[in-house]
């Protein structure tokens, strides 16, 4: 039996189990060796001892090295390799590190001259478990959404060809997959012959293997491969959107031909993969030890939830696949969005650096006010949403998100989340948003977007999450019907243009004491006001039971049966919490059945959503996270825990000084207006 750090505790060798590597990779990866530490092992140098383990690198050009060492001292070997979701580049494009590993114990996954510990899962376990077998369905649906694959920085825009042709694999030359069943050009031109007799008069399109177009290493398909039918992709197009368009996929051993399983295609096989043998494929050379028939769901889940190992980025530990995906998705979006770099008007001093890390990680923004040179920049264009003016239409919007941070915008604390919208802005009904066009495409949900959606509802509210998070005591509330009524900014965007004829906190007081004559109406000030930063003050004690200054408004929503609002996020906060919610404007989650409107809401929107479906579009579809620990992309479910940890890096002192500035030029504004 080989020995397993699952297993080296029962023949007495102590964890973590040393792993004797030849191969610099090991020792310079950082990555790589961490994900090793997390599985149990620890990088050794020197020979081996009993019950060492010397490691490879798949088949590298340093393997055979821990091979003779191992032989020599009858050592087991462990072979790494990357996980089938790499990165956005190939490791030799960026030096990018993998987001997981497959450790092997027994062979090569790719090696189809003995059984490695894929195939034993693939031919041996029941993958029966109807639990698993639902997330496996979830993840490939999920994959597909975000375009995941093994390399991720592709470009969007690109279409694909017209539909009907056929898409033949190209791979790296001497790739270890193709020497490990025997294959060389040889094959490929075989398989391309093949391609064209099998499929008369239809195009044929060779899509090159990207460190192929990148200069990085040659591929086994050459310029005089191709004639009038025959075409080379190099563009650097999605896998996804091949597919959909493709009749047919040949493939060597590409992992492109697995993928392109899960898009529906039975691939013709001319090698022999891990993922050939099991019913899914057309096979020209079987391995005839695998006799299982599978599903795509068994073959996703034995392939990519059961063998590999997943790393977690933002909390430094092993990972979920669901973990994984969601990791990938969040650079692959902010790669696809920034890769062109953006120019960027109407962004505050103070904000421009945020700005920078969250928008700029691949290509530095350009800060440009005027909008005729802004246009000419030859950059996509984005403009804070509140400084949008005429001139400005053609301009992405950009805003705060829904879960922004611990701490005020308006002290300058900067937001761990961000909307993008190339619509219009969430908060003006005056015209759609792209927040309003994911709301509708969420009104039917998978089972693992309404899972996903309802976790994180259960998050917020159970560790009463909102949107800035200020600690705050809440008084003890009189008994009776609580009716909450929240004030807000009362120049704020959002009531300049969706408040409609109640536009000040005095008017709402009033409306809901008219409404509720019998209720406790408990009023809470907004928090930028109580700062003094922003204007909205009024007599709330006239016309109010209770007033709550400074009090935790996700602790507050607890405590309240009915909340009353204007166009308040807190009206959000209130749905999440079973909260009755009452809008007198037309704010974001109004009209869509799950709120009292009281308000002129635009008709578009007169359709019902339910609440996991505003949550998925709202939270999970709409806004950008940014994690300030590891200044990478990341899920909405990592903004949570830094939220709710509070491990985020403060404001300098030059923040903190100029939030006191801004605050002392805010009041002396305000007092020269009134």
């Amino acid at each position: 039996m080989a020995l397993t750090p699952q297993n080296t505790k029962a023949a007495g060798v102590d964890r973590p189990r040393r792993l004797c590597v030849y191969n610099g990779g090991f020792l310079k990866n950082a990555r790589v060796r961490r994900i090793l530490a997390l599985s149990g092992y620890q990088i050794a140098l020197g020979l081996p001892r009993e019950g060492d383990a010397v490691a490879v690198w798949g088949d590298s050009p340093t393997a055979h090295r821990g091979r003779s060492v191992a032989a020599k001292h009858d050592a087991p070997l462990v072979y790494v390799e990357d996980a089938f979701w790499r990165s956005l580049h190939p490791g030799r494009a960026q030096n990018e590190p993998p987001l997981g590993l497959m450790i092997d114990t027994k062979a090569m996954h790719f090696d189809p001259s003995k059984p490695s510990d894929l195939e034993d899962i693939l031919a041996s376990h029941p993958l029966d478990d109807t639990a698993l077998l639902n997330r496996a369905r979830g993840l490939i649906a999920r994959s597909r959404d975000a375009g995941l694959t093994k390399y991720t920085g592709y470009d969007p825009e690109i279409a694909p060809p017209a539909p009907g042709y056929v898409l033949v694999i190209d791979q790296t030359y001497d790739d270890a997959s193709v020497r490990a069943c025997g294959a060389d050009r040889n094959r490929f031109l075989e398989m391309l012959f093949v391609a064209q007799d099998e499929h008369p008069g239809a195009k044929i399109i060779i899509k090159a293997h990207p460190e192929t177009t990148q200069g990085l290493r040659t591929g086994y398909f050459r310029d005089e491969d191709c004639n009038v039918r025959v075409k080379m992709c190099t563009d650097p197009i999605s896998p996804w959107a091949l597919f959909d368009n493709a009749r047919a996929v040949y493939t060597v051993s590409s992992q492109m031909g697995f993928e392109a399983i899960f898009a529906g295609h039975k691939p013709r096989v001319f090698g022999q993969p891990f993922y050939a043998g099991w019913g899914l494929t057309v096979d020209e050379f079987p391995v005839q030890r695998r006799q299982r028939k599978l599903t795509r769901a068994q073959l996703f889940a034995g392939a990519m939830m059961l063998y590999p190992k997943w790393f977690d980025p933002y909390h430094d530990t092993l990972a979920s696949p669901e973990t994984a995906c969601e990791s990938l998705a969040a650079q692959t979006r902010s790669w696809q969005a920034d890769r062109l770099g953006w120019v960027a008007s109407g962004m505050r001093l103070w904000k421009r650096a945020p700005l920078q890390k969250v928008f700029g990680s691949h290509k530095k923004l350009i800060f440009q006010d005027d909008p005729a040179q802004a246009r000419q920049a030859g950059r996509p264009w984005m403009v804070w949403a509140g400084k949008a003016q005429v001139g400005h239409d053609a301009a992405t919007k950009v805003e705060d998100g829904f879960l922004r941070s611990r701490g005020l915008g308006a002290q300058l604390v900067p937001a761990l989340s961000l909307v993008t919208d190339d619509l219009g802005i969430y908060y003006d009904p005056k015209k759609p948003s792209r927040l309003e066009k994911w709301i509708q495409t969420r009104r039917d949900l998978r089972p693992d977007q309404r899972d996903r959606a309802e976790a994180i509802l259960r998050k917020i509210t159970q560790l009463k999450l909102s949107k800035y998070n200020l600690a705050g005591t809440v008084p003890e509330l009189p008994q009776g019907q609580r009716v909450l009524v929240v004030g807000q900014v009362e120049d704020d965007a959002s009531i300049q243009t969706g408040a409609g004829a109640i536009n000040t906190n005095a008017a709402l007081l009033r409306k809901a004491r008219n409404a509720r004559p019998d209720a406790v109406l408990i009023y809470k000030p907004h928090p930028d006001v109580e700062a003094g930063l922003r204007s909205g003050v009024c007599d709330a004690q006239s016309v109010a039971d209770v007033v709550v200054p400074r009090g935790d408004i996700a602790a507050l929503l607890d405590e309240v049966q009915e909340l009353w609002t204007m166009t308040s996020l807190t009206g959000f906060e209130a749905l999440l919490r079973g909260v009755h919610v009452v809008t007198t404007g037309a704010p974001f989650y109004a009209g869509w059945g799950l709120t009292e409107d009281l308000g002129d809401i635009p008709p578009r929107r007169r359709q019902d959503v339910s609440l996991a479906g505003l949550v998925h579009a709202t939270l999970i579809d709409y806004p950008r996270y940014y994690d300030p620990k590891t200044e990478l992309p990341c899920p909405v479910e990592v903004a949570l825990d830094r939220l709710a940890s509070g491990g985020i890096p403060k404001p300098g002192i030059a923040h903190r000084l100029l939030a006191k500035a801004q605050g002392a030029f805010a009041s002396y504004a305000y007092l020269w207006r009134k």
